[in-house]
C-alpha cells in the first residue's frame, strides 16, 4: 500500500532513528479494528508517548495489564519501503475489509487507514450530521473552541 508523500515526511520527522536514506519506521494498532473499524497507524515518537503512559501505571495493575493487551499486544511494526510503500499483513487488512483502495485520513499524531465504503457509509453521515446541527452563520471551527458550540 503506497503511503501519501506528506505522510511520509511525518514518519521520517517523528522517527529519532531515521537519516537520510533510511526507510521510515511507524506501529499500526489493529486494536481499533475491532470496535471502529479501521486501523490507527502511530510514528515512532506518538508510540513511544503511549507505552510511557502505559509504563507509568502501577505494574500489576489491572488497568496496565488491560491496556498491554489492549494496545501493545495488537500492533505490527512496519517500515515504509524506498517506494513509499508498506506491506500490511493479509490478516490485518482483512480485518476492516480492505482490498484495494484505502483511505488516508490524518488524526492529530497518529493517522487512520479505512476501507474507503466504511468511510463513507458511517463516519462521513456522522459529520454531515454534526455540520448540520450547526445554525448556516457559525463556523464549524467553533466545534474545536472549549465548550464547542
Amino acid at each position: 500500500m503506497s503511503v501519501p508523500a506528506t505522510f511520509r515526511r511525518v514518519l521520517e520527522a517523528s522517527d529519532p532513528d531515521w537519516t537520510e536514506g533510511l526507510q521510515p519506521n511507524l506501529v499500526i494498532h489493529y486494536g481499533t479494528a475491532k470496535r471502529f473499524k479501521y486501523l490507527e497507524c502511530y510514528t515512532m515518537e506518538a508510540i513511544a508517548e503511549v507505552d510511557a503512559k502505559i509504563g507509568a501505571l502501577q505494574r500489576g495493575s489491572k488497568q496496565r495489564r488491560t491496556m498491554e493487551a489492549y494496545f501493545s499486544a495488537q500492533t505490527h511494526p512496519v517500515v515504509v519501503d524506498d517506494n513509499g510503500r508498506m506491506l500490511i499483513p493479509t490478516w490485518i487488512r482483512e480485518m476492516i475489509g480492505l482490498d484495494g483502495e484505502a483511505l488516508f485520513v490524518a488524526a492529530h499524531d497518529t493517522f487512520h487507514i479505512w476501507n474507503p465504503e466504511t468511510y463513507e457509509g458511517e463516519i462521513a453521515p456522522q459529520t454531515e450530521a454534526l455540520l448540520d446541527d450547526l445554525p448556516d452563520d457559525v463556523d464549524p471551527l467553533v466545534l474545536l473552541e472549549e465548550g464547542g458550540f
